[in-house]
């Protein structure tokens, strides 16, 4: 597999490598050893999260509170999704900034953001599925979001599919709204929880 950098800082995609014959498809989806490589430190595993999509069913942007913070690791085993990352920590460079890739069943590739970066993805197929491990359980004291139409992050959603978004994603506030309210991480607690990770995996 083959890792690039993200816009937004502490955010990766991974293109993974097929390998198919006659009887079909084999795909290394996750890496830990990869994947730590490249982070500076393993992904805890706390939890394996799996949701189907209609078209048009809009996710996110949601983001959790740090420490502990929730790092994910996105995969689409089948169908097609717009995934996007948003930089959602205040005081980093990349605060407000995004960046977006598609995630389908025939090019697999895989998104990693680490803690207190938003994430939020659209379904451009039906049935799409989508698979993401995440480093921390959930806990819905700790959970937020911020609204994925907010126009001021202009996220690259396409004209031509109708959304559907949860009640809850529907109420969001917008970037500037959940900042006022002292909803959002800071980039100070994510480099201190970055750093708190890589010593933890020293020997």
């Amino acid at each position: 597999m083959q890792i690039r950098q993200l816009a937004v800082g502490d955010a990766h995609v991974l293109d993974l490598v097929p390998h198919g014959d006659a009887r079909g498809r084999f795909t290394e989806w996750y890496r830990a050893d990869v994947l730590a490589d490249v982070v500076g430190h393993g992904l805890p595993l706390a939890q394996a999260n799996h949701s189907v999509s209609a078209r048009g069913v809009l996710r996110g942007v949601h983001f959790a509170l740090v420490p502990p913070g929730q790092a994910k690791y996105v995969y689409c085993p089948a169908g097609r999704v717009l995934d996007v990352v948003v930089d959602v920590r205040v005081g980093s460079p990349t605060f407000g900034g995004h960046d977006a890739v598609v995630l389908d069943s025939e090019q697999p590739r895989a998104v990693y953001l680490a803690e207190g970066l938003g994430h939020a993805f659209l379904s451009l197929a039906d049935g799409s599925s989508v698979t993401y491990l995440v480093s921390s359980g959930y806990d819905p004291s700790r959970e937020f979001g911020v609204s994925p139409l907010d126009p001021e992050l202009d996220l690259p959603w396409p004209d031509d599919v109708e959304f559907e978004l949860s009640a809850k994603d529907q109420q969001a506030p917008t970037l500037a709204e959940a900042r006022e309210q002292g909803l959002l991480p800071t980039i100070e607690e994510c480099r201190a929880r970055y750093a708190q990770l890589r010593t933890a995996g020293q020997p």
